[in-house]
């Protein structure tokens, strides 16, 4: 009650940190405080809202891996949703506190991205245009850090970063909030791209393994006489997307000069890829 006292405008951070702590000291805080921000949230007074909203960021930062699996349960997700709802509380929820929890939700689909029940939540909310466009986070936004994270994230493996970020999060002045969401966003910038030159490499190589299996399956029936006219467009197809596959694979090899294990799976990819190619040149020519 007093960390939402909504007759005082501005937030009251000791008595934020210490629900905090009083989450993390009791067993039961993780499952119970989701609950009781949900109440808060849904008030009609605009500003115990938002204030509750804070808390909850709060907590997200502060609290640990419990309170997140809690508030990535549809059970919590559902009454933030009822706050934007116009079947529930949309039609009377004030337009900056419907903003608010907007950006929350969005913002936890970047920080959880291997939480799906927040991505389906918020993906509802556009299917039904409750949400037009995602929401630009503001400067001074309290993002929670991401976790859990993927192995070698460069939350873990830049230090000097890490402890940079952890250091403003502890401040309560605006400006080192602002400088943190400024470096958790370059961080964030960071880690995607990271995460997204992983993603171009496992695909490539699956679209490489599957093609140059089929590629095989058909030459096959090619050396026995048993290709159809439609199969051999197939084949000439798949010939034609390997050897475009070719040029991917060298780049991918030179972005990923630092990770060995990485490396020889694209060198394996490619050793097969030369094989079907050079088999299919073979058989052609012979036919």
């Amino acid at each position: 009650d007093k960390a939402t006292d909504p007759s005082i405008p501005e937030e009251n951070w000791e008595c934020i940190q210490q629900f905090c702590d009083q989450v993390n000291a009791d067993i039961e805080g993780p499952s119970l405080a989701p609950r009781l921000l949900a109440h808060k949230i849904q008030s009609p007074q605009e500003v115990e809202a938002l204030h509750a909203l804070t808390v909850l960021e709060t907590c997200v930062n502060n609290c640990g891996e419990r309170f997140h699996n809690e508030i990535a349960k549809f059970r919590f997700l559902n009454e933030l949703i009822k706050v934007l709802s116009p079947k529930y509380y949309g039609t009377w929820s004030s337009e900056k506190v419907k903003s608010r929890v907007t950006e929350v939700i969005f913002s936890w689909t970047v920080w959880f991205p291997q939480e799906v029940k927040i991505r389906d939540a918020y993906q509802m909310l556009k299917k039904q245009g409750i949400v037009k466009e995602d929401p630009k986070l503001p400067e001074d936004k309290i993002l929670p850090p991401p976790s859990p994270r993927p192995q070698n994230s460069i939350f873990d493996t830049d230090e000097e970063k890490s402890k940079l970020l952890a250091r403003l999060l502890k401040s309560n002045h605006s400006e080192d909030l602002q400088a943190a969401n400024r470096l958790i966003k370059s961080m964030i910038k960071e880690e995607q791209e990271k995460s997204a030159k992983v993603s171009r490499r496992v695909n490539t190589i699956s679209e490489v393994s599957e093609n140059v299996k089929r590629m095989d399956e058909l030459l096959e029936n090619y050396k026995r006489q048993e290709l159809s006219k439609s199969d051999q467009e197939t084949l000439q197809t798949l010939f034609e997307r390997c050897e475009k596959l070719r040029p991917l694979l060298f780049r991918l090899a030179s972005e990923t000069v630092d990770d060995d294990e990485a490396l020889a799976e694209i060198l394996q990819a490619n050793d097969k890829l030369t094989q079907a190619l050079g088999q299919y040149r073979q058989v052609v020519a012979i036919h």
